[in-house]
């Protein structure tokens, strides 16, 4: 065990229970020993990616980035290739994922907004079967009454050089998880949720990528900015695949790997143009990596069946040993993982509202195997992001200002650019042919009869959810959120 000073532990409130036994873990100076093997009650890690690209690590297929220990990790796990956020926008996409419900019924629906009074979240329910529920870094979720984590304080931290410039310079740092695991109790199952900082913007100024070396999406436009910036942003993904790595270190030296459930996500795709903001499958399709030794029924395998991210409380409770929760969209993934059954589900849905000023165009989803359908509520807006509209190192603008340029003089260019800012009513695509969502069924007569199909099982679907919405929604200030009570902090 590291000798390093113990975390400051807060859950909301720190116990004295809590600072004695990181003080014994801390005195004692050395790994703790294996903790007692209880397949009934796992531990659980689930750590999370932000904002990053299913297809753009190893295990799903990148030929670009560097990311050993993903690649280790998903040889001794089942990896899902159809696991979908619920949102494609940070604190609706983890608000959904903590509490099994989709951003309408559990109220967090619009960017950095919490969830509803008396909203339940993945800490209720394992606590009661004798899990200690902690997290680590990124937060960006409440109110805390729904969210009552025990925080490991210590895991943000500002990039070096940057300590005065917001957020978004904020790097996850593992010591202090290190140490808390140092000073469990030997009989008591832990659930840590570790949230990296990591590739969300801002990314990293000194590229370890050369220009030369990465992949340029079919609907990006290729320059030298564009290529600087994707150099950068592979490089945040190396380091939060570092991370990984740490944290699966940290398992081994404290003797609980063989005996816990590991998770790994993303909250939803990148901050690149049909990325994130967006319900195509480049901003809403997610990795879902499950390692559990003895349990996952094809490590090394893969699976085709349909997940969201509502899926994992149910699955993550009934692991523990727990019942699933009645009252959830989602539905356990427990004998997929096990290999008994292919899936439960025949379709996903998703939702994006908005985020701010920025992102006025609400959308919703209906995704099968083969087809999907997008609604747009509010065709006549011009689609905008942070990428096209914000200024500074968060954003796009250090290749949007070449792309703009080059749309006056570049046919492909001016299409991609049009395509961004310019939304239909509604999208059909078939994804058996068309993967990248490039050709717009919805018009075509011979796909009629579907259009009409998935339109009626997305509206039933939106009545169930209470999700009356018919268009974009008055962004709300700070303080008006602030006297709701239910701001999602980003960090703590």
């Amino acid at each position: 065990m590291s000798t390093s000073r113990p975390p400051t532990v807060s859950r909301w409130t720190a116990s004295p229970l809590v600072a004695g036994a990181l003080m014994l873990g801390l005195l004692a100076g050395s790994p703790a020993p294996a903790a007692p093997q209880n397949p009934e009650r796992p531990n659980i890690v689930l750590f999370i990616a932000d904002d990053l690209a299913v297809g753009d690590i190893g295990p799903y297929g990148s030929q670009v980035a560097r990311t050993p220990n993903l690649d280790r990790l998903a040889g001794e796990s089942l990896r899902f290739t159809r696991a979908f956020a619920a949102s494609p926008t940070c604190s609706p996409s983890r608000s959904a994922l903590l509490t099994g419900l989709m951003p309408f019924r559990n109220g967090g629906h619009a960017n950095h907004s919490g969830v509803s009074d008396g909203t339940r979240s993945i800490v209720q329910y394992l606590e009661p079967l004798g899990y200690r529920v902690a997290i680590a870094g990124k937060l960006h979720i409440g109110p805390q009454a729904a969210f009552p984590f025990e925080r490991i304080d210590g895991t943000n931290r500002p990039e070096p050089g940057h300590e005065d410039d917001g957020v978004l310079w904020t790097d996850l740092t593992l010591g202090p998880v290190d140490d808390w695991l140092g000073g469990l109790p030997d009989d008591q199952p832990f659930a840590l949720v570790v949230a990296d900082h990591s590739p969300h913007v801002i990314w990293p100024e000194s590229p370890t990528y050369n220009t030369s070396d990465v992949d340029v999406h079919a609907l990006h436009i290729d320059t030298p900015s564009y290529r600087e910036f994707r150099a950068r942003y592979y490089t945040d993904v190396t380091k939060m695949d570092g991370n990984v790595g740490l944290m699966l270190e940290q398992l081994d030296r404290h003797g609980v790997a063989d005996n816990t459930l590991f998770v790994f996500i993303a909250d939803q795709g990148p901050q690149w143009p049909f990325g994130k903001w967006g319900l195509y499958d480049y901003g809403i399709q997610t990795p879902l990596i499950v390692r559990w030794p003895g349990n996952v029924s094809r490590p090394g395998g893969t699976t085709d069946a349909l997940a969201s991210f509502v899926d994992l409380v149910p699955t993550l409770v009934e692991a523990a040993g727990g019942p699933v929760p009645e009252g959830l969209d989602g539905v356990s993934l427990m004998d997929v993982i096990s290999g008994d059954r292919a899936g439960e589900r025949t379709e996903v849905f998703a939702s994006h509202t908005g985020d701010g000023e920025m992102n006025q165009a609400p959308m919703r989803m209906l995704r099968t195997a083969r087809f999907k359908y997008i609604l747009n509520l509010a065709p006549e807006i011009l689609y905008t992001t942070h990428m096209d509209k914000a200024e500074g190192p968060i954003t796009g603008a250090g290749y949007w200002d070449d792309w703009r340029e080059l749309s006056f003089r570049d046919e492909f260019a001016a299409n991609v650019l049009w395509r961004y800012h310019n939304r239909p009513a509604e999208e059909l695509y078939d994804l058996e042919g068309d993967p990248g969502e490039t050709v717009n069924l919805a018009g075509d007569p011979e796909h009629e009869a579907i259009l009409v199909e998935y339109r009626e099982r997305l509206a039933d679907w939106r009545r169930q959810q209470g999700d009356f919405k018919t268009g974009p929604e008055e962004p709300l200030t700070a303080e008006e959120r602030a006297e709701l009570g239910r701001i999602a902090p980003y960090i703590f």
